[in-house]
Protein backbone atom coordinates (compact mmCIF):
# COMPACT_ATOMS: atom_id res chain seq x y z
CA UNK A 1 0.00 0.00 0.00
CA UNK A 2 1.17 3.63 -0.95
CA UNK A 3 1.08 7.16 0.87
CA UNK A 4 1.69 10.05 0.79
CA UNK A 5 2.95 11.83 3.67
CA UNK A 6 4.05 15.36 3.62
CA UNK A 7 7.41 16.67 3.65
CA UNK A 8 8.42 18.45 6.21
CA UNK A 9 11.13 20.76 4.50
CA UNK A 10 11.20 20.44 0.36
CA UNK A 11 15.26 19.72 -0.36
CA UNK A 12 16.36 22.56 -2.90
CA UNK A 13 18.07 19.86 -5.17
CA UNK A 14 14.35 17.89 -5.38
CA UNK A 15 12.82 21.57 -6.25
CA UNK A 16 15.31 22.08 -8.82
CA UNK A 17 15.11 18.75 -10.44
CA UNK A 18 11.16 19.08 -10.79
CA UNK A 19 11.71 21.85 -12.54
CA UNK A 20 14.26 20.91 -14.93
CA UNK A 21 12.55 17.34 -15.40
CA UNK A 22 9.19 19.01 -16.16
CA UNK A 23 11.13 21.00 -19.34
CA UNK A 24 12.18 17.47 -20.44
CA UNK A 25 8.99 15.85 -19.85
CA UNK A 26 7.10 18.39 -21.87
CA UNK A 27 10.18 18.43 -24.82
CA UNK A 28 9.42 14.31 -24.76
CA UNK A 29 5.79 14.90 -24.49
CA UNK A 30 5.70 17.15 -27.89
CA UNK A 31 7.40 14.21 -29.87
CA UNK A 32 3.61 12.96 -30.12
CA UNK A 33 2.03 15.73 -31.96
CA UNK A 34 5.17 16.10 -33.90
CA UNK A 35 5.09 12.32 -35.38
CA UNK A 36 1.38 12.53 -35.93
CA UNK A 37 2.04 15.40 -37.97
CA UNK A 38 4.91 13.86 -40.28
CA UNK A 39 7.29 16.19 -39.19
CA UNK A 40 11.16 14.97 -38.67
CA UNK A 41 11.19 14.91 -35.06
CA UNK A 42 14.76 15.36 -34.47
CA UNK A 43 15.18 17.94 -37.36
CA UNK A 44 12.23 20.01 -35.64
CA UNK A 45 14.01 19.84 -32.43
CA UNK A 46 17.57 20.36 -33.77
CA UNK A 47 15.87 23.58 -35.48
CA UNK A 48 14.30 24.98 -32.26
CA UNK A 49 17.10 25.13 -30.36
CA UNK A 50 19.22 26.51 -33.10
CA UNK A 51 17.16 29.07 -33.79
CA UNK A 52 17.05 29.53 -29.62
CA UNK A 53 20.69 29.68 -29.26
CA UNK A 54 22.40 28.83 -32.29
CA UNK A 55 24.22 32.32 -32.79
CA UNK A 56 24.68 35.50 -31.06
CA UNK A 57 21.80 36.89 -32.66
CA UNK A 58 19.34 34.07 -31.92
CA UNK A 59 21.09 34.36 -28.46
CA UNK A 60 20.14 37.69 -28.16
CA UNK A 61 16.62 37.41 -29.72
CA UNK A 62 15.43 34.58 -26.68
CA UNK A 63 17.36 37.15 -23.82
CA UNK A 64 15.28 40.30 -25.65
CA UNK A 65 11.51 37.81 -25.49
CA UNK A 66 12.90 36.60 -21.78
CA UNK A 67 13.39 40.23 -20.45
CA UNK A 68 9.34 41.02 -20.01
CA UNK A 69 8.93 37.62 -19.19
CA UNK A 70 11.38 37.48 -16.46
CA UNK A 71 9.42 40.96 -14.67
CA UNK A 72 5.83 39.28 -15.16
CA UNK A 73 7.47 35.85 -13.40
CA UNK A 74 8.44 38.00 -10.85
CA UNK A 75 5.33 39.41 -10.33
CA UNK A 76 3.56 36.49 -10.46
CA UNK A 77 5.89 34.51 -7.89
CA UNK A 78 5.70 37.26 -5.44
CA UNK A 79 1.68 37.47 -5.33
CA UNK A 80 1.33 33.97 -5.35
CA UNK A 81 3.70 33.66 -2.39
CA UNK A 82 1.40 35.47 -0.34
CA UNK A 83 -1.49 33.56 -1.56
CA UNK A 84 -2.56 36.77 -3.87
CA UNK A 85 -3.63 35.08 -7.22
CA UNK A 86 -2.81 37.76 -9.20
CA UNK A 87 -3.87 36.87 -13.05
CA UNK A 88 -3.73 40.59 -13.97
CA UNK A 89 -0.22 41.06 -15.00
CA UNK A 90 -1.09 41.72 -18.81
CA UNK A 91 -2.91 44.32 -17.67
CA UNK A 92 -0.41 46.02 -15.19
CA UNK A 93 2.08 45.45 -18.31
CA UNK A 94 -0.60 47.62 -20.48
CA UNK A 95 -0.92 50.18 -17.71
CA UNK A 96 3.23 50.37 -17.32
CA UNK A 97 3.51 50.91 -20.72
CA UNK A 98 0.53 53.60 -21.19
CA UNK A 99 2.26 55.69 -18.31
CA UNK A 100 5.52 55.50 -20.08
CA UNK A 101 4.49 56.63 -23.29
CA UNK A 102 3.12 59.59 -21.75
CA UNK A 103 6.28 60.41 -19.39
CA UNK A 104 8.66 59.61 -22.37
CA UNK A 105 7.16 61.46 -25.31
CA UNK A 106 7.37 64.56 -25.34
CA UNK A 107 4.88 65.64 -21.98
CA UNK A 108 8.51 66.14 -19.53
CA UNK A 109 11.42 67.79 -21.73
CA UNK A 110 14.87 66.13 -19.29
CA UNK A 111 18.09 64.55 -19.85
CA UNK A 112 17.84 61.25 -19.83
CA UNK A 113 19.51 60.73 -16.43
CA UNK A 114 16.21 62.28 -15.22
CA UNK A 115 13.59 61.33 -17.92
CA UNK A 116 14.45 57.39 -17.99
CA UNK A 117 14.02 56.64 -14.28
CA UNK A 118 11.07 58.67 -14.29
CA UNK A 119 9.27 57.21 -16.84
CA UNK A 120 10.81 53.54 -15.20
CA UNK A 121 9.17 54.86 -11.78
CA UNK A 122 5.94 56.02 -13.57
CA UNK A 123 5.31 52.90 -15.38
CA UNK A 124 6.04 50.63 -11.95
CA UNK A 125 3.42 53.19 -10.25
CA UNK A 126 0.79 52.46 -12.74
CA UNK A 127 1.08 48.74 -12.83
CA UNK A 128 0.88 49.05 -8.80
CA UNK A 129 -1.57 51.41 -8.51
CA UNK A 130 -3.95 48.91 -10.91
CA UNK A 131 -3.14 45.80 -8.66
CA UNK A 132 -4.41 47.97 -5.44
CA UNK A 133 -7.34 47.93 -6.48
CA UNK A 134 -8.03 44.10 -5.95
CA UNK A 135 -5.66 44.03 -3.26
CA UNK A 136 -7.75 46.52 -1.27
CA UNK A 137 -11.35 44.63 -2.58
CA UNK A 138 -9.80 41.16 -1.63
CA UNK A 139 -8.88 42.92 2.30
CA UNK A 140 -11.69 44.96 2.57
CA UNK A 141 -14.57 43.19 1.14
CA UNK A 142 -13.99 39.71 0.75
CA UNK A 143 -13.72 40.34 -3.45
CA UNK A 144 -12.07 37.45 -5.63
CA UNK A 145 -9.19 38.93 -6.90
CA UNK A 146 -8.86 36.30 -9.74
CA UNK A 147 -12.28 37.42 -11.39
CA UNK A 148 -11.29 41.26 -10.32
CA UNK A 149 -7.92 40.89 -12.04
CA UNK A 150 -8.51 39.10 -14.78
CA UNK A 151 -11.31 41.45 -15.23
CA UNK A 152 -9.27 44.63 -15.31
CA UNK A 153 -7.12 42.95 -18.55
CA UNK A 154 -9.75 43.70 -20.86
CA UNK A 155 -10.70 47.10 -18.94
CA UNK A 156 -6.80 48.26 -19.53
CA UNK A 157 -6.86 46.93 -22.87
CA UNK A 158 -9.91 48.53 -23.84
CA UNK A 159 -8.72 51.96 -22.67
CA UNK A 160 -5.24 51.81 -24.19
CA UNK A 161 -7.14 51.21 -27.78
CA UNK A 162 -9.73 54.21 -26.65
CA UNK A 163 -6.30 56.49 -26.19
CA UNK A 164 -4.24 55.30 -29.22
CA UNK A 165 -7.46 56.41 -31.42
CA UNK A 166 -7.61 59.40 -29.43
CA UNK A 167 -5.54 61.83 -27.16
CA UNK A 168 -2.01 59.52 -27.93
CA UNK A 169 -2.74 58.90 -31.34
CA UNK A 170 0.27 59.37 -33.36
CA UNK A 171 -1.04 61.41 -36.33
CA UNK A 172 2.19 60.61 -38.97
CA UNK A 173 1.69 56.87 -38.47
CA UNK A 174 0.02 55.21 -40.99
CA UNK A 175 -2.23 51.81 -40.76
CA UNK A 176 -2.73 50.47 -37.14
CA UNK A 177 -2.91 53.35 -34.20
CA UNK A 178 0.51 53.47 -32.02
CA UNK A 179 1.55 56.28 -29.50
CA UNK A 180 3.47 59.12 -30.30
CA UNK A 181 7.68 57.66 -30.27
CA UNK A 182 9.15 57.84 -27.26
CA UNK A 183 12.35 60.76 -26.81
CA UNK A 184 15.69 59.42 -27.13
CA UNK A 185 15.81 60.38 -23.65
CA UNK A 186 13.60 58.08 -22.70
CA UNK A 187 14.76 55.24 -24.17
CA UNK A 188 16.63 52.25 -22.62
CA UNK A 189 20.20 51.50 -24.58
CA UNK A 190 21.44 48.61 -26.53
CA UNK A 191 23.46 46.12 -24.95
CA UNK A 192 25.35 45.08 -28.08
CA UNK A 193 25.44 46.97 -31.16
CA UNK A 194 22.95 45.72 -34.25
CA UNK A 195 21.14 43.36 -31.77
CA UNK A 196 17.94 44.41 -30.09
CA UNK A 197 18.90 43.37 -27.38
CA UNK A 198 18.48 46.03 -23.99
CA UNK A 199 19.47 47.08 -20.58
CA UNK A 200 15.93 45.69 -19.69
CA UNK A 201 17.47 42.36 -18.93
CA UNK A 202 20.12 44.04 -16.60
CA UNK A 203 17.08 45.55 -14.75
CA UNK A 204 15.44 42.23 -14.78
CA UNK A 205 18.07 40.35 -13.53
CA UNK A 206 19.00 43.13 -10.58
CA UNK A 207 15.05 42.84 -10.31
CA UNK A 208 15.20 39.02 -9.52
CA UNK A 209 18.29 39.82 -6.85
CA UNK A 210 16.71 41.94 -4.69
CA UNK A 211 12.96 40.14 -4.88
CA UNK A 212 15.38 37.07 -3.52
CA UNK A 213 16.94 39.13 -1.09
CA UNK A 214 13.80 41.22 0.10
CA UNK A 215 11.69 37.60 0.95
CA UNK A 216 14.37 35.38 1.99
CA UNK A 217 16.36 37.82 4.17
CA UNK A 218 14.16 41.16 5.29
CA UNK A 219 11.66 41.22 8.32
CA UNK A 220 8.53 42.27 5.16
CA UNK A 221 9.98 38.89 3.47
CA UNK A 222 8.95 36.93 6.52
CA UNK A 223 5.52 38.48 7.20
CA UNK A 224 5.04 37.98 3.15
CA UNK A 225 5.83 34.06 3.78
CA UNK A 226 3.90 33.80 7.00
CA UNK A 227 0.85 35.62 5.61
CA UNK A 228 0.92 32.84 2.51
CA UNK A 229 1.36 29.92 4.93
CA UNK A 230 -1.66 31.17 7.21
CA UNK A 231 -3.21 34.57 6.86
CA UNK A 232 -5.06 34.04 10.15
CA UNK A 233 -2.35 32.47 12.14
CA UNK A 234 -0.34 35.43 11.18
CA UNK A 235 -3.09 37.70 11.53
CA UNK A 236 -2.94 36.39 15.75
CA UNK A 237 0.57 36.97 15.76
CA UNK A 238 0.40 40.92 15.53
CA UNK A 239 1.48 40.30 11.77
CA UNK A 240 -0.64 43.30 9.72
CA UNK A 241 -2.20 41.31 7.02
CA UNK A 242 -3.41 44.12 5.27
CA UNK A 243 -0.48 46.07 5.03
CA UNK A 244 1.52 43.08 3.96
CA UNK A 245 -1.08 42.58 1.30
CA UNK A 246 -0.66 46.10 0.09
CA UNK A 247 3.33 45.91 0.03
CA UNK A 248 2.85 42.65 -1.83
CA UNK A 249 0.62 44.20 -4.60
CA UNK A 250 2.79 47.21 -5.22
CA UNK A 251 5.85 44.89 -5.98
CA UNK A 252 3.67 42.47 -7.93
CA UNK A 253 1.90 44.84 -10.12
CA UNK A 254 5.20 47.29 -9.54
CA UNK A 255 7.36 44.22 -11.79
CA UNK A 256 4.51 43.98 -14.22
CA UNK A 257 4.51 47.81 -15.12
CA UNK A 258 8.23 47.41 -15.35
CA UNK A 259 7.60 44.75 -18.35
CA UNK A 260 5.38 47.08 -20.39
CA UNK A 261 7.90 49.88 -19.39
CA UNK A 262 11.29 47.65 -20.91
CA UNK A 263 9.03 46.82 -24.39
CA UNK A 264 8.00 50.48 -24.95
CA UNK A 265 11.68 52.38 -24.01
CA UNK A 266 13.93 49.52 -24.70
CA UNK A 267 12.24 47.48 -27.96
CA UNK A 268 9.10 49.10 -29.36
CA UNK A 269 9.94 52.69 -28.91
CA UNK A 270 5.88 53.46 -28.87
CA UNK A 271 2.67 51.71 -27.55
CA UNK A 272 0.29 49.68 -30.12
CA UNK A 273 -2.71 47.63 -28.84
CA UNK A 274 -0.72 44.24 -29.79
CA UNK A 275 2.56 45.18 -27.33
CA UNK A 276 2.40 42.20 -25.36
CA UNK A 277 1.49 38.64 -26.95
CA UNK A 278 0.16 37.54 -24.05
CA UNK A 279 3.48 37.82 -21.41
CA UNK A 280 1.10 38.51 -18.71
CA UNK A 281 -0.25 35.11 -18.99
CA UNK A 282 3.04 33.64 -19.42
CA UNK A 283 4.65 34.77 -16.39
CA UNK A 284 2.26 32.65 -14.63
CA UNK A 285 3.21 29.68 -16.10
CA UNK A 286 7.58 31.06 -15.94
CA UNK A 287 6.61 31.35 -11.58
CA UNK A 288 5.21 28.22 -11.66
CA UNK A 289 8.16 26.39 -13.22
CA UNK A 290 10.47 28.28 -11.18
CA UNK A 291 8.77 26.81 -7.87
CA UNK A 292 8.22 30.59 -6.87
CA UNK A 293 11.41 31.85 -6.49
CA UNK A 294 12.70 34.79 -7.71
CA UNK A 295 16.12 33.29 -9.09
CA UNK A 296 14.41 30.62 -10.38
CA UNK A 297 12.53 32.34 -12.58
CA UNK A 298 15.44 33.59 -14.45
CA UNK A 299 15.75 30.70 -16.15
CA UNK A 300 12.16 29.64 -15.96
CA UNK A 301 11.59 32.58 -18.66
CA UNK A 302 14.54 31.74 -21.09
CA UNK A 303 13.58 28.61 -21.34
CA UNK A 304 10.23 29.78 -21.91
CA UNK A 305 11.59 32.57 -24.70
CA UNK A 306 13.83 29.74 -26.39
CA UNK A 307 11.14 27.75 -26.78
CA UNK A 308 8.65 30.81 -28.37
CA UNK A 309 11.91 32.09 -30.35
CA UNK A 310 13.01 28.44 -31.14
CA UNK A 311 9.21 27.42 -32.70
CA UNK A 312 9.09 30.54 -34.70
CA UNK A 313 12.65 29.32 -36.50
CA UNK A 314 11.52 25.65 -36.64
CA UNK A 315 8.03 26.68 -38.25
CA UNK A 316 10.00 28.87 -40.88
CA UNK A 317 12.48 26.00 -41.84
CA UNK A 318 9.89 23.09 -42.26
CA UNK A 319 6.18 24.64 -42.33
CA UNK A 320 5.38 23.24 -38.61
CA UNK A 321 3.01 25.95 -36.93
CA UNK A 322 4.93 28.11 -34.41
CA UNK A 323 1.60 27.02 -31.97
CA UNK A 324 3.61 23.96 -30.83
CA UNK A 325 5.96 26.32 -28.52
CA UNK A 326 2.18 26.66 -26.66
CA UNK A 327 1.61 22.96 -26.61
CA UNK A 328 5.34 23.00 -24.89
CA UNK A 329 4.65 25.72 -22.49
CA UNK A 330 1.34 23.96 -21.62
CA UNK A 331 2.87 20.48 -21.16
CA UNK A 332 5.33 22.01 -19.12
CA UNK A 333 3.23 23.84 -16.98
CA UNK A 334 1.19 20.26 -16.19
CA UNK A 335 4.24 18.15 -15.70
CA UNK A 336 5.43 21.01 -13.10
CA UNK A 337 2.38 20.36 -11.76
CA UNK A 338 2.56 16.73 -11.34
CA UNK A 339 5.81 17.46 -10.11
CA UNK A 340 4.73 19.40 -7.55
CA UNK A 341 3.46 16.02 -5.89
CA UNK A 342 7.00 14.96 -5.34
CA UNK A 343 8.19 17.93 -3.92
CA UNK A 344 5.12 18.59 -1.23
CA UNK A 345 4.78 14.84 -0.33
CA UNK A 346 6.87 11.58 0.26
CA UNK A 347 5.93 8.44 -1.37
CA UNK A 348 5.75 5.62 1.92
CA UNK A 349 5.23 2.26 1.10
CA UNK A 350 3.36 1.30 3.91
CA UNK A 351 2.54 -3.05 4.42
CA UNK A 352 -0.50 -4.05 5.28
CA UNK A 353 -0.26 -6.13 8.83
CA UNK A 354 -1.94 -9.94 8.97
CA UNK A 355 -5.14 -10.19 10.02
Amino acid sequence: MIRFVPRERTPLWLTVAVSIGAGVAALLLTVIPLALSGAPVLRAFGLMAQGAAGSGFALAETLTRATPLIFTGLAAAVAFRARLWNIGAEGQLYAGALAAVALGSGAIAAPAYVLLPLVLLGAALAGAALLLVPVLFKTRFGADEVVVTLLLNFVVLLVVQMMLEGPMKDEMALGWPQSAPLLDEATLPRLFAGLRLHAGLVLAVVAAGLLHVFIGRTVWGLRLRAVGENARAARYAGIPVGASMALVGLLSGGLAGLAGACEVAGLKGYLTADLSPGFGYAGIVVATLANLSPLGVVPAAIFVAGVFVGADSMSRAIGVSNYLADLVVSFALLSVLVGGLVTRFRIVRVRREPV
